[in-house]
């Protein structure tokens, strides 16, 4: 074939590749802005990570939604001077997609007649009430925003005979905020009610510093208060100091199911005059409740105090009395039933100490671990106190009787990670309230501190938010353990180069599919090891509280990492894909891990492991399997 004919032929296959080009759809373009953040962030990823795996959709939806022109905006202001964000705040934050608490309007004026405020949030009532005489306000369904902020300042300062009533306060709220700083001082008669407040919500903070302080003849009721509710804190501080024949009742307090509650009653009733103050199936059935009595009615003169039903069938709690009902004269404390079935840690340091004519008994008590230090060597008595051992630590092996207090499957062994295998999920929803990263243009220039972040975003002091955004520095700034690396992660960029940095850029990332099944026993179907279910290292990131989406990541040496269909127990269809993690060493956990309370026998003993939960995930070496 001569060199003319050759010609021809390829002048023929290039004209008809040309003509298939000219009638092939044009691929299909992406809908994504090339310009803005989120894009960017993308080929952030493809850089860093080698392998062609789809970016994950869970991990997409939290980047951040600015526009071209609002990232550029804020990022100038951030890089300029970071505090400067907090004079557009409410721009930026809904811009962004943060978590900011609404700021207070001007305090509300008295109202001449019954007051009720309902499907209400976010107010200040600062001086409301002062002087006020024969009224009721009322606050009913208070509270619907997830991140509710009020305060009660000052609130009701010499009233007489005025009666308020919070019901279904802060309900199912999210990092629920309140302030009753000076509630009721100087008052005279009239009943506060909080019943069904704060019931079902998470961490609720909630302050009443100086409450019915020198009031008079008042009643406070405190009826299925934070019932159900997790990682809460209430203080009592000042709490009906030098107040005179005043009654407070708690009942149901922090009852059913509560998660780690903290109550503090410092300087409670000092000094009162006639006062009677009633604890009734308090911290019932709750988890890690501790609750501190400092300086709790000393000096007080014929006070009554009833501890009854008081923590019973709690888990690991801790109570301690200090300077409690010191220098009082002609009280009466009784303790019946105190702690039945519960574990945890009592200490009563100068408890009755230097009171007169006082008549102080413990009827059924049950508790291990308890110190009597200086306490009165008189007029206490002693019936049927069960005190079975010093420094013991209860677990279900340790202590059959204990009501287990970790919620059912949160915790599991690696043999249970088999097809066939009928077992509980625990809640796997994120509670946590949704927020997006930040570009790491914004986020380097905000210093990683407590008092700038709360400066920046005017998180008041005491609030929720503030104490929140404290607790996470805390833990970013908290050297790591044993083996373990650790990062912040401020940045979805942060997350990844943490990720490569301990694995490589050949990874993945993985978290459960979804929340169905939770609460509820399910069905195990295929199961798969990754790596072929070999011992290999992970980081997982968990959400920390705060504005914008702060990750603690650590690497996780010696694991095990499955995916497991989830199916339902009656049909058989699947409804979840699940990530789960085992810790095949858990020699450095503590002895009171809730891992260890829920399967025994204890530290090192055992593999350990757990659903990765909504909101979380886990990196891992592509699998190659």
């Amino acid at each position: 074939m001569d060199w003319f004919t050759i010609l021809l032929i390829l002048i023929s296959i290039s004209l008809s590749a040309a003509a298939a080009a000219a009638t092939s759809p044009a691929p299909a373009k992406s809908s994504l802005n090339p310009f803005t953040e989120k894009a960017a962030l993308l080929r952030y990823w493809n850089r860093k990570i080698t392998n062609s795996s789809p970016h994950p959709a869970f991990l997409v939806s939290k980047l951040t939604p600015l526009s071209i022109s609002n990232a550029a905006k804020f990022s100038t202001i951030a890089a300029s001077d970071p505090f400067k964000l907090s004079s557009t705040l409410p721009a930026f934050c809904s811009a962004a997609a943060l978590l900011c608490t609404a700021e207070l309007t001007p305090s509300l004026a008295s109202h001449p007649g019954d007051s009720d405020f309902s499907s209400y949030d976010n107010s200040n009532f600062t001086n409301y009430g002062t002087d006020a005489g024969g009224r009721v306000s009322a606050f009913k369904n208070y509270f619907g925003n997830e991140t509710p902020l009020s305060t009660f300042r000052r609130y009701g300062h010499g009233s007489g005979g005025h009666n308020d009533t919070f019901a279904t306060y802060g309900p199912r709220g999210n990092i629920v905020g309140a302030n009753f700083t000076s509630y009721g001082t100087s008052a005279a008669g009239g009943i506060d009610k909080f019943n069904s407040y704060s019931n079902s919500s998470n961490i609720p903070v909630l302050g009443f510093n100086n409450y019915a302080t020198e009031g008079t003849g008042r009643q406070s009721r405190f009826r299925h208060y934070s019932d159900d509710s997790n990682v809460g804190q209430q203080i009592f501080s000042g709490y009906g100091k030098r107040g005179s024949g005043a009654t407070s009742d708690f009942t149901s307090y922090a009852h059913k199911f509560s998660n780690i509650i903290e109550s503090g009653f410092a300087n409670y009733g000092e000094n009162g005059d006639g006062v009677t103050d009633i604890f009734t199936s308090y911290a019932v059935d709750s988890n890690i409740p501790n609750n501190h009595f400092q300086s709790y009615g000393s000096g007080t003169l014929a006070g009554i105090e009833r501890f009854n039903t008081y923590r019973e069938q709690s888990n690991i709690g801790d109570d301690s009395f200090a300077s409690y009902h010191k220098g009082g004269n002609y009280g009466s404390v009784e303790f019946t039933n105190y702690g039945n079935e519960s574990s945890g840690t009592d200490a009563f340091k100068g408890y009755g100490e230097g009171s007169t004519n006082g008549q102080i008994t413990f009827k059924s008590y049950f508790e291990d671990n308890t110190t009597f230090k200086s306490y009165a060597k008189t007029g206490i008595d002693f019936k049927s106190y069960h005190n079975s051992s010093s420094a013991q630590i209860h677990t279900a092996s340790t202590h059959p009787g204990l009501k287990q207090w970790v919620e059912p499957g949160k915790f599991f062994r690696e043999s249970s990670l088999k097809k066939g295998t009928v077992m509980p999920m625990p809640d796997i929803h994120d509670r946590n309230p949704p927020r997006s990263f930040l570009p790491r243009s914004i986020a380097v220039n905000i210093p990683l501190s407590a008092s700038a972040v709360a400066e920046i975003f005017k998180f008041p002091p005491g609030t929720t938010m503030e104490k929140a955004v404290a607790s996470t520095v805390a833990d970013c700034e908290r050297s790591p353990s044993r083996g373990e690396t650790k990062r912040c992660a401020t940045s979805a960029e942060d997350m990844i180069d943490f990720a490569v940095s301990v694995l490589g850029s050949d990874v993945e990332v993985r978290s459960t599919a979804n929340t169905n099944g939770s609460k509820g026993d399910i069905l195990i179907g295929e199961v798969k090891g990754l790596n072929g279910g070999n011992v290999t290292q992970s980081v997982s990131c968990h959400q920390s509280l705060f504005p914008y989406l702060v990750y603690y990541c650590h690497s996780v040496p010696r694991v095990r990492v499955y995916e497991a269909e989830i199916l339902a127990v009656d049909s058989g269809k699947k409804i979840n894909h699940g990530i789960a993690i085992c810790h095949i060493d858990t020699s450095d956990w503590s002895p009171t891990h809730g891992a260890f309370v829920a399967l025994g026998p204890g530290p090192g003993k055992i593999e350990v492991c757990h659903w990765i939960f909504e909101g979380d995930m886990t990196w891992t070496v592509r699998d190659r399997v």
